[in-house]
C-alpha cells in the first residue's frame, strides 16, 4: 500500500472522528431538554394512562379495575357540569380574544398610531403579570357586594348588585373576563409579528388597483395571516380546555359547580378525594376531547382566507 492510500485512509478516519465528536457534542447540548421532558412530561403522561385503569389512593397497592373509572366519570353529573363550564368559558373568554387580538394588532401596525412601543408593552403586560395577582384584582372588581367595581358601575344605571361569586353565569363571566384580559395581549403580539412579515408591496399594489381597507384585509391580511391564525386557534383551544388557575383562585377550594372546570374536577378527585384512578380517567377523556375540538377548530381556521 502506498503512502498516498495510507494518508487518504487516515484523513477519512480523522474526518469520521471529527463528525462523530461533533454529533456527540450536539446530542449532549440538546440532551437536557429531552431528559427533563422524559422525566416531567412523558413519564407523567404514560403513568396517567396506566392509572386510568387502576384503583389507587396514592399510598396503598394498585388494583386493576378495567374501564370502571371511565364508566364512573362518564356517569358523574359533576363531570358533565365541569365540561359544560369549560366550554362556556372557552366561548366567552377565548374566541373574543382572537378576534379582538387581530383588530388590535392591525391598529398597532397602522401608520396612524403613535407611541406604538408604549401601547405594545401595555397590551402585553397582563400576560407577564402573576396569575394570582390578576385573580385577586378581578376578585375585587367582581365582588358580589355593592362596593364591587362592576356592581358600582351597574348601580349607576339602576341595576341591582349581581352575585358574581355564586350565580351560575356570574362566575363564568368573571373568570372568562379574567382569561380574556390576560391572554388578549399575547395573541395581539403574535398577530402583530405576522402582520409585520407581510410585504408592503402587496398593499401598495392593492392601493394602486383602488382596493378599499376592507378588501385589503379580506384579500391580503387574512390570507397571509392564516398560518398564524391556525397556530393561535390551536394553542388557545388547548389552553382554554385546560383552564385551572383562574377558577381555582376565584372560587377557592370549595369546587362549586358554578365555576368548576374539567382540570379542576380531576384535581379535586386526585388530591382531595384521593381517587387517582378516576382523576386519570378524566384526564384521558379530556385529552381525547382536546384532540377532537382542536382538530375541528384547525380545520375551520384552515378555511379562513382561502
Amino acid at each position: 500500500m502506498s503512502r498516498t492510500d495510507v494518508s487518504i485512509k487516515t484523513h477519512k478516519k480523522s474526518s469520521l472522528n471529527e463528525k462523530t465528536k461533533e454529533a456527540i457534542s450536539g446530542y449532549l447540548y440538546v440532551s437536557p431538554f429531552f431528559i427533563l421532558f422524559a422525566i416531567f412530561g412523558l413519564f407523567p403522561i404514560l403513568f396517567s394512562f396506566y392509572l386510568g385503569f387502576q384503583k389507587w389512593n396514592g399510598l396503598g397497592e394498585m388494583e386493576y379495575v378495567g374501564l370502571q373509572n371511565f364508566k364512573w366519570v362518564l356517569t358523574d353529573e359533576i363531570f358533565w357540569t365541569s365540561l359544560t363550564n369549560t366550554l362556556i368559558m372557552w366561548v366567552l373568554g377565548t374566541l373574543p380574544q382572537l378576534l379582538i387580538g387581530i383588530i388590535l394588532a392591525y391598529a398597532l401596525n397602522s401608520a396612524l398610531i403613535r407611541m406604538k412601543s408604549f401601547f405594545r408593552v401595555s397590551i402585553f403586560m397582563p400576560y407577564v403579570t402573576s396569575t394570582v395577582a390578576v385573580a385577586i384584582v378581578f376578585g375585587i372588581m367582581f365582588n358580589s357586594q355593592e362596593f364591587g367595581l362592576f356592581n358600582v358601575i351597574f348601580g349607576l344605571f339602576g341595576v341591582d348588585p349581581i352575585s358574581w361569586g355564586t350565580s351560575w353565569w356570574g362566575v363564568k363571566v368573571a373568570i372568562s373576563t379574567m382569561v380574556f384580559w390576560r391572554w388578549v395581549g399575547y395573541n395581539t403580539i403574535i398577530y402583530l409579528a405576522g402582520l409585520q412579515a407581510i410585504p408592503n408591496e402587496l398593499y401598495e399594489a392593492a392601493q394602486i388597483d383602488g382596493a378599499t381597507i376592507r378588501q385589503k384585509i379580506q384579500y391580503i391580511t387574512i390570507p397571509m395571516l392564516r398560518p398564524i391564525i391556525i397556530l393561535t386557534v390551536f394553542t388557545s383551544t388547548i389552553g382554554a380546555l385546560q383552564l385551572f388557575t383562574e377558577p381555582l383562585i376565584y372560587i377557592g377550594r370549595t369546587y362549586r359547580e358554578e365555576g368548576i372546570t374539567v382540570v379542576l374536577y380531576l384535581y379535586r378527585e386526585a388530591f382531595s378525594n384521593l381517587a387517582f384512578g378516576p382523576a386519570s380517567a378524566a384526564a384521558i377523556i379530556l385529552f381525547i376531547i382536546i384532540i377532537i375540538i382542536s382538530s375541528i377548530n384547525v380545520l375551520i381556521a384552515n378555511r379562513i382566507g382561502r
